[in-house]
């Protein structure tokens, strides 16, 4: 479940950095927001399964 977890958490981060990068080009600026804030979930929900990877 764990690498399944992973590529969620993954896509989660990129998907952010679409938005972010729509974001800057139609020059609007709650995208560009909305779009780090799902890139800073996504790589804090990557670090724990590397802490729970790494605990095991």
């Amino acid at each position: 479940m764990s690498g399944m977890d992973k590529a969620k958490n993954a896509a989660e981060a990129a998907k952010g950095k679409a938005k972010e990068g729509a974001g800057k080009a139609l020059d609007n600026e709650q995208m560009r927001a909305e779009g780090k804030v799902d890139q800073a979930k996504g790589d804090l929900k990557q670090a724990g399964e590397k802490l729970k990877d790494a605990v095991r």
